[in-house]
């Protein structure tokens, strides 16, 4: 959790950065990076063979660094991991990793490169912003050496971090962010000893670092915004989409609506890992969006945004939702499970109608109507209010209006790609428990819906128009954060007293497997 005294100490710092912000609007770019593996071995590679690699990474990166440039970019985002891919332990990532100092040195790689010792990626990283004149967000790995006085230090000596830095136009490294929440299976990092709140000013508006799985959890993601005020996220991500509601052009839209600022995504593309889902999002309606699981090749998008932060008004989730009475059909509820969550579900058994369904705290409610019923798709309206236990750990309270995979109830809920059933209008509410919740909307074929819904202060998640292609699923994505304290509080218990008998909830293997 960010510390009171933390909190103190970053906005002191911020205090002393004047924020000129000359530009209402900006440029942005992200490139969704067919990333060119290394070969899976347990025995390190030598620093020569890393660097080769990661040569021929950069070569893919430099295409679109300069195409975006030229295209009158002011900043691009490139992937998590898009330097070197994955598959690694912590012995054989070494190779690939540099010392990265704190931006507050004052350092551009390009001009000094061996200011801070053999620093090749970072020079070569610092040289394409300079020489592009452009904002470059990259993905690499830090090592920090630790000794024995230190009682966290690593056997080996030394701390390992996933780490984001962005070097400005003038190839300066201006932020440095170690990834907080690591994702299972990450063991070759080290996981910093607070969450670092990272933010960087440019003359077209201030900017929030986060990667990946971080965009789950309160810290650093939520305080960057609502304590530090950042106009723009951008976000590294090696994203493995995860239907029916964490598939990444989905949430991370959904997550700029949500928090009200724009979100730049560039993920891997690597279809044979479900990875591919890119975008330029702002916090009304997507700018850009990639999603494509039949070609190898990366992708570049451009678009344009507003430099200032939106004020889209205070939603109340829970307000329309608390003020009306329960829908009733006379629909028998069902179980059912969504990525390993047993939601209450209700079926749509009409071409229109008002439906309620509840589970816990949390009673959906939603009006809807069909172009047509087909006999062969089913669609329900599903609830869950309660703690997710696999691949994280965290709370959630969700509404969502899905199709089933097939006819068959017990489908209600797998993951689903493509439907045919067009909506003429879905209105949906919750009496959410949260302020945090992640409006989505997605089509199908993994599409989104530009402009198409609306969510009203009242907590409502409605359609402005038809959907422009038949629905896989609406969904109001709803992130109980108080309670993650209680369970982290529960975890730093059982840690001080092992010797007490406990129930251990077992987690499974970025919804990310390598």
């Amino acid at each position: 959790m960010i510390t009171p005294q933390l909190l103190a100490y970053v906005a002191i710092s911020v205090s002393c950065i004047l924020k000129v912000s000359s530009l209402d609007t900006f440029i942005a770019a992200v490139y969704e990076h067919a990333v060119i593996l290394p070969n899976t071995t347990l025995i390190p590679v030598s620093r020569e063979e890393a660097l080769a690699l990661m040569n021929r990474n950069l070569d893919l990166l430099e295409g679109a660094i300069t195409s975006a440039a030229k295209q009158g970019a002011h900043i691009i985002v490139t992937p998590e991991d898009g330097i070197y891919g994955w598959n690694f332990n912590r012995e054989t990532i070494y190779p690939y990793l540099e010392d990265i100092p704190d931006p507050r040195v004052n350092w551009i790689p390009c001009n000094y490169p061996n200011r801070f010792g053999h620093t090749p990626v970072q020079e070569r990283l610092s040289c394409l912003a300079k020489h592009n004149s452009i904002y470059v967000v990259a993905n690499i790995g830090d090592k920090k050496p630790c000794n024995a006085s230190d009682p966290q230090c690593p056997p080996d000596g030394r701390y390992q971090y996933n780490t984001d830095v962005v070097f400005d136009s003038q190839g300066k490294l201006v932020a440095r962010y170690h990834k907080y929440n690591l994702f299972m299976g990450e063991n070759q990092f080290n996981v910093p000893k607070k969450p670092e709140v990272v933010t960087f000013d440019t003359i077209f508006g201030r900017f929030g670092i986060f990667t990946c799985f971080d965009i789950l959890f309160h810290d650093p993601a939520v305080t960057l915004v609502k304590d530090f005020h950042v106009d723009t996220i951008v976000f590294p991500t090696a994203w493995m989409n995860v239907l029916p509601h964490l598939s990444a052009i989905e949430f991370h839209s959904a997550w700029a609506v949500g928090m009200g600022v724009n979100f730049l995504a560039a993920n891997i593309h690597h279809p044979h890992k479900r990875m591919t889902g890119s975008g330029i999002y702002a916090p009304d309606s997507p700018r850009a969006f990639h999603y494509d699981m039949k070609t190898k090749e990366g992708k570049l998008l451009i678009s344009r945004l507003n430099s200032s932060s939106y004020d889209p008004g205070v939603v109340n989730w829970a307000s329309y939702a608390s003020s009306i009475k329960a829908f009733s059909t006379g629909n028998q509820e069902f179980k059912s499970t969504v990525f390993f969550d047993e939601f209450t579900f209700l079926e749509l058994t009409r071409v229109t109608g008002n439906y309620t369904v509840c589970q816990k705290e949390l009673c959906c409610h939603l009006s809807y109507k069909m172009s047509e019923k087909k006999p062969d798709e089913v669609y329900a309206l599903g609830a869950f209010d309660g703690l997710h236990i696999v691949e994280g750990s965290y709370y959630l309270q969700i509404c969502t209006l899905l199709k089933c995979k097939t006819p068959d109830l017990r489908t209600c809920g797998d993951a689903v790609e493509s439907a045919s059933t067009r909506f003429e209008m879905f209105s949906l509410s919750g009496t959410f428990g949260t302020q945090y919740v992640f409006p989505e909307v997605l089509l199908s074929d993994s599409q989104l819906a530009p402009g198409e819904f609306q969510v009203l202060r009242d907590g409502r998640l409605f359609s402005v128009k038809p959907p422009s292609g038949p629905v896989l699923t609406v969904t109001l994505f709803g992130r109980l954060y108080e309670k993650d304290w209680i369970l982290k509080a529960s975890s730093d218990l059982r840690a001080q007293a092992p010797g007490v008998m406990l129930v251990v909830i077992a987690l499974t293997v970025c919804s990310f497997s390598w």
